[in-house]
């Protein structure tokens, strides 16, 4: 019976991974996205944000457990599981750290993954693009620009007009609707 849970844990782990970070024609790397300029028609924000520094220790007395395993130490929740994976609702999403505007509902699609997927983000400036090579692969990491919070990973396969999808935690984001 533990072998059986640990080889049905251990599938459920590899299917979760396939879901989110391995998409169509995702064969996208850093210099790609520079050269690309894949956000340029993303409003654009010259001021500087005030960075937010805290220890680990102050981010865990903040955030949720969840929170914490996702937005501090780069973790993933499980696929069709979180909170706004399959919200509909028009408004804001925002980092659940330290509540910068990230993603505006108008982008949200539904892509299948399980995670709340965007088109596009509020302000180009909001979040950092790094270059992930963890699991053997290579990917985009999405965090957040105030408080380097991990929000997850972009890929190339989303639809019009950016062609790109943000596949973002639920548990990186706090919601905010706005009037109908």
């Amino acid at each position: 019976m533990k072998n059986y849970f640990c080889i049905a844990s251990l599938l459920l782990i590899i299917m979760t991974f396939i879901s989110c970070h391995f998409s169509r024609n995702s064969k996208i790397t850093i210099s790609e996205i520079d050269k690309q300029n894949i956000a340029s028609n993303t409003k654009q924000d010259s001021s500087e944000l005030e960075k937010i520094i805290k220890t680990e220790s102050e981010w865990e007395k903040i955030l949720s457990p969840e929170q914490f395993k996702i937005l501090r130490q780069k973790g993933t929740e499980r696929s069709f599981t979180g909170e706004y994976w399959d919200n509909e609702l028009k408004g804001m999403y925002h980092c659940a750290a330290c509540n910068l505007p990230l993603f505006d509902s108008g982008t949200k699609f539904k892509s299948g993954t399980g995670w709340p997927s965007f088109y596009d983000v509020v302000l180009k400036n909001n979040v950092e693009e790094h270059r992930d090579i963890s699991y053997g692969m290579e990917r985009i990491e999405v965090t957040c620009r105030r408080c380097d919070g991990h929000l997850g990973h972009l890929f190339d396969d989303g639809p019009s007009p950016t062609g790109l999808r943000y596949c973002i935690n639920s548990a990186s984001l706090n919601f905010e609707r706005t009037a109908k």
